[in-house]
């Protein structure tokens, strides 16, 4: 008899079993027990007949509660009305800890308390299949960035500079002098693309932001490439693939899950279709004030432009060159126009706002000197960033995707506190 995860019960259909699990729920119907079980791998259905074990077991089987751990005994067999299309004809039952009073019960719970609870309601079958999502998501990131020749470059977390403004860092203590948590990874990328040609970062990043919004974080990762001898163009053609990649891998490798979440997938295909849309900046206000929004040039689009433009063209869209005003100091100017820079951000639709920004990045030593001062920035801070541009600088680009944010719109959920395992919010540092 083999020790086994769910996961893997199709390899052994009409086999005697072990599973260790947990039990999330239960039902009898005269001499039958059901124990809906799961094992960190899948979920799926034990059947107990009263007169296929001992007494004792379907006892034992109708007093099990809620998280009640144990190793059961039995015979994979298929089951077409399961989503999992397996189940298991229980033998033996084992416990190894009981539970008992396990606050997240089959009913309906506020979205504070299951917040409260969320070291436990990670068990739960929606929040275990977006985790499953997202892990596919960092897997594929990987394979992806692997697979177009990029080197993972870690950047630190801890930094004496900021790449877009002090006003939202989390300032600390470095014992005698100044530090903030990282906002990005981008300008040490920019120094290992230096190295490497082509780099990505992956690693937390903080905002000191007080917004309430469902897209925003105070604690999110980012995955942060960055492209020598590269234009901005070329960079939009790797965002696309890139993303286009993640949603084929989530369809192909994450169906079950998918559908435990109600996920459209037919609407997921549509965002494997490339190339994505690109419209100027200058086009989506102009857009945006045909359809009766009150936005002027010069402003950031906010959460219902965003949301109009992506909608629009049904697909994700590329919205180019940004006025230089509301952009970091780093991107590089317009070769014919002082009031914008070479930048685009990729709104996803359905509600779900930009998920990647980036840029080509300034070269000129001179130019970007005076930007960090015209920043408010200390310039010798950014001493060693200013290096790079000394020391055979050349074009390079790059760009950031917020994982949660990317992780809600594929999954469809609401809120991108549903992203992340334990989220950081305004009013949230606990569990």
């Amino acid at each position: 008899m083999k020790e086994i995860n769910m996961i893997d019960a199709p390899k052994y259909v009409d086999e005697r079993v072990k599973i260790g699990a947990w039990l999330t729920n239960k039902r009898s119907s005269g001499k039958i027990a059901f124990l809906q079980l799961r094992d960190g791998t899948a979920f799926f259905q034990g059947v107990v007949v009263k007169n296929n074990v001992a007494e004792e077991t379907f006892e034992l089987a109708k007093e099990l509660r809620q998280e009640t751990s144990m190793w059961v005994t039995g015979v994979v067999h298929e089951d077409s009305r399961s989503k999992f299309g397996y189940e298991l004809e229980v033998e033996d039952i084992e416990v190894v800890s009981e539970s008992n009073d396990y606050p997240i019960t089959p009913k309906e719970h506020g979205i504070d308390f299951l917040m409260d609870h969320r070291h436990l309601w990670l068990r739960s079958s929606r929040p275990h299949a977006i985790m499953r999502i997202r892990n596919e998501i960092i897997r594929a990131t990987y394979e992806f960035f692997n697979k177009e020749g990029f080197t993972k470059v870690d950047s630190p977390i801890l930094t004496g500079s900021a790449p877009e403004g002090t006003t939202d860092l989390f300032h600390t203590e470095y014992f005698d002098r100044d530090a903030y948590l990282s906002q990005s990874g981008q300008l040490y990328a920019e120094a290992g693309a230096m190295a490497f040609g082509k780099v990505f970062t992956f690693g937390p990043t903080f905002r000191a932001e007080k917004s309430k919004t469902r897209r925003h974080l105070i604690e999110f990762w980012m995955i942060e490439p960055e492209m020598a001898f590269m234009h901005q163009d070329e960079s939009l053609e790797i965002q696309e693939q890139y993303i286009a990649f993640l949603v084929q891998n989530v369809i192909d490798n994450c169906a079950t899950d998918l559908e435990t979440l109600d996920r459209d997938v037919e609407q997921l295909k549509k965002y494997t279709k490339l190339p994505y849309p690109r419209i100027s900046y200058d086009e989506a206000i102009e857009l945006l004030q045909k359809n009766d929004f009150d936005v002027q040039w010069g402003a950031d689009f906010g959460s219902p432009e965003e949301t109009f433009l992506a909608d629009h063209f049904e697909q994700p869209v590329f919205v180019l060159n940004y006025p230089k005003a509301i952009k970091p100091f780093y991107m590089k100017p317009h070769p014919t126009r002082d009031d914008v820079v070479i930048c685009a951000d990729l709104l996803a639709p359905e509600g779900y706002g930009e998920i990647i920004g980036g840029s080509e990045r300034a070269v000129d030593y001179d130019y970007l000197l005076d930007q960090i001062k015209k920043a408010g920035l200390d310039p010798k801070e950014y001493s060693w960033y200013l290096d790079l541009r000394k020391y055979g600088s050349v074009p390079h680009a790059g760009f950031g995707l917020g994982l949660e944010r990317a992780i809600t719109w594929i999954t469809g959920e609401d809120h991108v506190r549903e992203a992340i395992p334990f989220p950081r919010l305004l009013n949230r540092i606990y569990p």
